[in-house]
């Protein structure tokens, strides 16, 4: 049972209550409701097969969802237009082997020669320029948690220091790249 706080006196010589009472008592309330709420639905749920199905997927989503690479969508539109046969142009290619540091840099350089397909395409009217659009536009997306560093940019090769090479090989070394980013977030 709760004791009861005795009032005080204001200067004006008003009694009132003491405002941690006041909280104090919001909180058992809260609390008793979420029990209830908790007693009779939750437990309810896991009394039946689809209650704990549904509960175990909850617990489990989290988990997957930690280990998601977040280039998967830049990936997966990159297997979509790396069999394109209407696109034919020499872009800056980016060794896949460069230093862990100049990873940002490579990065975007391949995303500024996605560009240049982007381009192309549009002069040619291609096939994938739909997919070569989602790859800049989720690249985008993905580098704005990026940070340029510019102590490690001025290490790192500009982009037309890299040999040009033909759109499949390009593709290939972009796929590499990408595939030794998400590495990362499943180790």
């Amino acid at each position: 049972m709760l004791g009861m706080a005795q009032p005080t006196q204001n200067s004006a010589g008003a009694r009132r209550r003491p405002e941690s009472q006041k909280t104090h008592v919001k909180s058992i309330c809260l609390q008793y409701q979420l029990y209830l709420l908790l007693n009779s639905h939750f437990f309810c749920l896991l009394k039946n097969k689809t209650g704990l199905t549904i509960f175990f997927l909850c617990a489990y989503v989290p988990k997957t969802e930690a280990n998601h690479c977040k280039w998967s969508d830049v990936l997966k539109d990159l297997e979509l237009i790396k069999t394109s046969e209407d696109i034919d142009v020499s872009l800056y290619t980016a060794n896949t082997y460069e230093d862990i540091e100049c990873q940002e840099p490579v990065m975007r350089c391949f995303f500024l020669e996605m560009k240049v397909i982007l381009h192309e395409c549009g002069i040619k009217k291609c096939s994938r320029k739909h997919d070569v659009w989602n790859i800049l536009k989720n690249g985008n997306a993905r580098f704005a948690t990026y940070q340029l560093n510019s102590t490690t940019s001025k290490k790192c090769k500009e982009c037309e220091e890299y040999e040009e090479k033909n759109f499949t090989e390009f593709i290939q070394s972009f796929v590499k790249v990408i595939q030794r980013e998400c590495k990362k977030y499943i180790n």
